[in-house]
């Protein structure tokens, strides 16, 4: 029996969680060299894309390289880069309407996780509205996965979290509000978000989420 992919599994995992049409990671890790790849799109699409080096032009991992806030495809620049990839993705039935989620790592490692789907506008900002949170987790955990990978990077990206700063993430993760932690741990709600900051700081995260998706991947804490 094949052994199943776990990056596609993760990503076909979201699409079927989210109903998305596809999902896609892209990602460098400057200490190996190595430029990573992993989607749901057919085998017919994936080859084009691939043979006609779009990856080399394709807007929306440009963009996603220099941003840190979520790029929406809609809000592009239709120059002749987005026309040539966008056109020919619509020729296999791929919808325009997307979102790019950029992750930076500590390393200069940099990757984004893109989804799509073919609906209305007020559709589609509904369904972001909705999941934007658990899509930024999900990014930095596929991006982590996929980097950690590498033995040498798994080694060197190790942040040392203080004991507290791990017991608030776990009881965050858990659902419980920052008012919520600070009466189980007996302090001020205001040293809970002195921690969180602390601890996203420690683990290159933009939000909370992102830091809680980075410490589950590393085994820091557990999925609730």
């Amino acid at each position: 029996m094949a052994q199943t992919d776990p990056f596609r599994q993760f990503l076909d995992d979201l699409r079927n969680r989210f109903e998305l049409d596809h999902v896609a990671y892209a990602g460098m890790n400057p200490i190996s060299g190595a430029s990573h790849g992993h989607m749901t799109y057919g085998a017919d699409w994936t080859s084009h894309y691939l043979q006609n080096k779009y990856y080399e032009i394709d807007p929306t991992l440009l963009k996603a390289r220099h941003s840190i806030a979520p790029v929406d495809w809609n809000r592009l620049e239709r120059g002749a880069e987005f026309q040539t990839i966008f056109r020919a993705a619509r020729d296999f039935g791929i919808s325009d309407r997307g979102l790019t989620i950029p992750i930076h790592g500590p390393y200069g490692d940099v990757g984004g996780l893109s989804i799509n789907r073919d609906c209305s506008e007020r559709e589609w900002h509904l369904l972001i509205s909705g999941i934007i949170g658990d899509l930024q987790a999900a990014a930095v955990h596929m991006h982590d996965m996929v980097i950690q990978s590498d033995p040498l990077t798994r080694m060197l990206n190790s942040p040392s979290l203080s004991t507290r700063e791990i017991e608030i993430l776990q009881w965050t993760a858990a659902g419980k509000s920052q008012q919520d932690i600070g009466d189980i741990l007996s302090i001020s709600h205001r040293t809970v978000e002195v921690h969180l900051r602390s601890a996203r700081q420690k683990l290159n995260a933009l939000s909370t989420p992102q830091a809680i998706g980075r410490a589950i991947n590393l085994g820091l804490i557990y999925p609730r």
